[in-house]
């Protein structure tokens, strides 16, 4: 073992890397919790090199195992260039091979018969390994380790549909009799041992103490300025985020420094690399070349031609989303520009650390998008720099999660009474659910899967909500990429622009029923908006707290959402140039949701009259939505909400505040347990800002199905204040 750390480059290991290590090798499952580049990888390759290295003197030529899960297919691929580097001196013991969708079916095999170190990520694991168990036994019959790489990414339903799957791996691993132990890396957050138990459903110490030398780190927070543009309703506008963080993409490339921008969208990722690209031409022509983006829905020869340009130095600038953060470890980085609030403060301090990773000075700057949350924390620091890490946020039982996993468990292997425990404890109800719908059948004391089609694709854990959209150039055929089905309507409609390596294109049908997009390239001078309209209905109240005459719930609900129209942007200032309408069908969404109502007597005791309740509601809406992503590991596009002067359910005035995704994800019932905390921030966030009657920065969303009427920011802050005077003493007031 002291020669296996040795060997992979520790030549006096840090406190964290050994602990990791001597819980691996007691068969403990073990998560290390600890910052960017601080010799997480190296603290699991040891104990995976030393099983691996023992066991390459096996009589079958195969010896243990380990298994590699990461969240994207960049780091499995960033992985296996570490570990064949480290195989050099190994000798042949080490025989690391990635299996994900990019790899050619002739290799495939190989990596089932020969490799004995696994590089995937949970698609292929959910998708194509555990359906084809029986291919894999001589693998999973020696699987002695999993690793489970940037576990802190597995939350809301994402997460919790990685839960079953981690649950299905141990299951058909005992069918071969092995029990693999789980070793986790983690940026740091809040508790990681209970989050990963919750994840693997195994005991897990965790280890949090950073004992890793690190440079200093300069952190800038920059609000961009206003201009003399005025918005919707007249709100002032500010220069974009996107636009601020292409001019400091373009002054840090002149001047050398080599540095990430991450965007939080891909068509953001992509304008900041066209607008850094087109201001550095007029300085040097040799320098647009060294600027490029970087995101999801690439082709797999794209993104490994951008991977190598980086590695190599010969890319000075990268404008990427969160695919890079989880992607490719990038040395020598100097600097680290974040257009916007990246969601939670685990993300912010991971995308951060990816500077000054050679233990050198660095800078790292947050440019506020005109953002309730984003104008809240340029304002208020010391909720980013004084306060812990998000809890990381999943259920593994939501129904809509475990029920296709429970059938492709049944074909998989038929599932019997044992294995109830091991899904939790809506398993058996489901079961009854899943005979009496015809998708599993009991014969005797086990069930069975009974389509002829495969189980495994009865859900997509990344939440997609069906098959990917294809964006195929119009007159060539062309496919560019993929986007996902339920962003589909608000990002390929018909006359949306979209963005792909720097080019502009203008869709020109979407063809909902073969998931193709049909687009041509374009030059428009400006961007696109969808706009949706939403509905709400109470299906089920699980919990309800009185504050006064006023009350905090939680429960089920049924969400009709439809995308109505769009707007055009100039691009830059972000001036509304029109809208147009769309014809698109609705679509239903069951999901958890957090509410509150308030009654006559209270909106009189805030001197609220009928005239601006409905804008007091909404403007109180929007913010508690944009500043949710500070109590719970959200993204603001995560959820969704809508306000009513007089809803049906409740019969008064009532916000709710809703998980996207089907079954919920988590992250309304943190609301529902933060709400004093998080309303309180609301309020605060919206009375801070320096505008008169809203704007962005406060009750404006960007994603309004209203154009942002009515909205009323003084008598929302009346509403919110009388809310809150009732509410619970002893309920924590985290943020």
């Amino acid at each position: 073992m002291v020669e296996a750390i040795r060997t992979a480059g520790i030549e006096r290991p840090w406190a964290h890397q050994a602990l990791t290590a001597e819980h691996a090798l007691r068969g403990e499952s073990v998560v290390v919790a600890t910052g960017t580049a601080s010799g997480k990888s190296l603290a699991y390759l040891a104990p995976v090199l030393s099983a691996l290295l023992d066991g390459s003197e096996a009589p079958n030529g195969r010896g243990a195992t380990a298994l590699y899960l990461a969240p994207t297919k960049a780091l499995a691929a960033d992985q296996r260039r570490a570990v064949k580097a480290l195989a050099g001196p190994l000798g042949k013991g080490i025989r690391p091979a990635v299996y994900d969708g990019d790899t050619p079916v002739e290799e495939r095999e190989w990596v089932r018969q020969y490799a004995n170190y696994a590089l995937t990520n949970p698609d292929m694991l959910h998708r194509s390994i555990l359906p084809a168990h029986p291919k894999w036994s001589s693998f999973l019959r020696a699987l002695r380790y999993v690793v489970i790489d940037e576990c802190h990414t597995y939350r809301g339903v994402f997460g919790s549909h990685v839960a079953q799957v981690l649950r299905r791996l141990r299951r058909v691993c005992a069918r071969y009799g092995a029990d693999p132990v789980f070793l986790l890396a983690s940026a740091t957050s809040s508790d990681p041992g209970t989050a990963a138990n919750r994840l693997t459903g195994v005991p897990v110490a965790e280890i949090t103490e950073d004992a890793s030398p690190r440079g200093e780190l300069v952190f800038a927070l920059w609000e961009p300025p206003l201009t003399e543009l005025h918005g919707e309703r007249g709100a002032p506008v500010r220069r974009t985020a996107t636009a601020e963080s292409a001019d400091l993409l373009t002054d840090l490339v002149i001047q050398g420094v080599r540095t990430v921008a991450f965007v939080r969208s891909r068509r953001g990722a992509e304008l900041v690399a066209l607008i850094a690209q087109e201001r550095l031409a007029a300085v040097d022509r040799s320098l647009p070349a060294r600027v490029a983006a970087y995101r999801g829905g690439y082709l797999p020869e794209e993104r490994r031609a951008i991977e190598r340009a980086l590695h190599s130095g010969e890319l000075l600038g990268l404008s990427a989303t969160t695919a890079l953060e989880l992607g490719v470890d990038v040395a020598g980085l100097d600097a680290v520009l974040l257009t916007g609030y990246p969601g939670t403060r685990a993300s912010l301090w991971q995308q951060a650390g990816r500077a000054g990773r050679t233990g050198r000075g660095a800078l790292a700057v947050l440019v506020a998008r005109d953002d309730p949350l984003d104008t809240y924390l340029v304002h208020h620091p010391e909720a980013l720099f004084r306060q812990p890490v998000e809890s990381t946020v999943l259920d593994p039982d939501n129904p809509y999660v475990l029920a296709p996993h429970l059938c492709a468990a049944a074909a998989e292997l038929p599932l019997t009474e044992a294995d109830l425990s091991l899904f939790g404890p809506e398993t058996p109800g489901l079961l009854t659910q899943l005979e009496a719908r015809k998708l599993l059948r009991r014969r005797g004391a086990a069930w069975h899967w009974t389509r002829r089609e495969r189980a495994a694709d009865l859900t997509d854990i990344r939440g997609g909500g069906g098959r990917p959209v294809q964006v195929v150039e119009e007159g060539t055929g062309r496919l560019l990429g993929t986007v996902d089905a339920g962003a589909a309507h608000a990002s390929v409609h018909e006359g949306a622009v979209h963005l792909h390596q720097g080019r502009t294109y203008l869709v020109r049908r979407l063809d909902l029923e073969d998931s193709v997009a049909l687009v041509e390239q374009a030059d428009p001078p400006y961007s696109t908006t969808a706009r949706d309209t939403t509905a709400v209905s109470i299906l089920e109240t699980s919990a309800e707290i009185p504050w006064g005459e006023a009350r905090l719930c939680f429960g089920s609900v049924e969400v009709t959402n439809q995308v109505v129209s769009f707007l055009r942007r100039r691009l830059i200032t972000g001036e509304v140039l029109g809208e147009s309408k769309l014809d698109l069908p609705p679509r239903t969404l069951r999901t958890r949701a957090v509410w509150w109502t308030v009654t006559e007597d209270q909106l009189d005791e805030a001197r609220i009259d009928p005239e601006a309740l409905g804008g007091a509601l909404h403007a109180a809406e929007h913010a508690s939505i944009g500043m949710l992503p500070l109590f719970a590991t959200c993204d603001r596009w995560d959820i969704g909400g809508v306000s009513v002067p007089l809803h049906p359910d409740t019969l008064l005035p009532t916000v709710f505040v809703y998980d996207g995704h089907p079954g919920g994800a988590g992250f309304a019932e943190r609301a529902f347990h933060t709400a004093a905390g998080w309303l309180t921030a609301t309020r605060e966030a919206i009375a801070a800002c320096e505008c008169d009657t809203g704007c962005p920065s406060c009750v404006q969303s960007p994603k309004c199905g209203n154009g942002n009427d009515p909205l009323d920011k003084r008598a929302a802050i009346r509403l919110l204040a009388r809310l809150l005077r009732d509410a619970p003493k002893g309920e924590r007031k985290e943020g």
